[in-house]
């Protein structure tokens, strides 16, 4: 598979073929399984407070009152401590002995890295998940290595832009939205739609230009893997990738 080389200014230096890694086929199956064990791995055990529902003075009524003898407040009738009551114990509570971690093979890691690698070559994929990309780029985006030298958010915006980029981290930053659920007192409130994927072989200089823009994320490829790959299981991520950061891809085989 052939794809063009372009340059800072958007034009196309040259016509490359892409390494054999890019024609592994897909197997959503293997980057579901993997990408779930990376998302547990991810988890941080918790419980409850070993005294929860517990803590109320609770007395039986008795024989002989017309009521199902459980434990009750002293000044009512409200029933408390058991697990069938408002505010009563949890019977089956979280614990931090619930073990989260889960072993995957590594040739299962490896091949569902390749997989998720494979789809962004796959215009039709890349744009199911919701990117925007013009029609004439050829994917995955192979830049030229002056690439790597930008440090600021202007340029890097001003380069985007000429690839035709721009608008996927505009996508991203209107697709900010205020979470569902209980993660919006834990510190997770907002959630951001991924956006572009930058690979290259040394990060120092964008860094810091990569960590203002949102869904936008700078990697080497050393540290890929099926979940950056494959956001949420979904394959098809939109990729930047540099000439050098290409080169290190070129011995991932089978």
């Amino acid at each position: 598979m052939k794809v063009n080389v372009y340059k800072i200014d958007g034009s196309v230096q040259e016509e490359i073929e892409l390494p054999k890694a890019f024609e592994m086929p897909f197997r959503p199956d293997i980057i579901k399984k993997v990408v779930h064990c990376f998302q547990s791995n991810a988890r941080q055990p918790y419980g409850q407070y070993y005294f929860t529902g517990m803590r109320r003075v609770g007395h039986n009524w008795g024989p002989n009152h017309g009521r199902a003898r459980i434990p009750r407040v002293a000044d009512g009738d409200r029933g408390v401590i058991l697990n069938n009551m408002v505010g009563g114990r949890n019977v089956f509570g979280p614990t931090t002995k619930r073990v989260w971690y889960r072993k995957v093979n590594k040739k299962e890691r490896f091949l569902a890295k390749l997989s998720a690698l494979s789809q962004t070559a796959n215009k039709d994929m890349v744009k199911k998940r919701g990117h925007i990309i013009p029609e004439n780029i050829t994917l995955p985006v192979v830049i030229e290595n002056r690439f790597e030298d930008i440090n600021n958010v202007k340029d890097l915006l001003t380069t985007l832009d000429k690839l035709g980029l721009k608008g996927d981290i505009e996508r991203s930053k209107n697709g900010k939205r205020i979470r569902a659920g209980r993660g919006k007192t834990r510190g997770r409130k907002y959630y951001t739609p991924k956006s572009i994927l930058i690979v290259v072989s040394n990060k120092e200089n964008l860094e810091k230009a990569v960590s203002n823009l949102p869904g936008v994320d700078l990697v080497t490829p050393q540290n890929l893997n099926a979940e950056i790959l494959a956001p949420g299981t979904h394959a098809g991520r939109l990729m930047v990738i540099t000439l050098k950061a290409l080169e290190d891809i070129k011995g991932w085989v089978i």
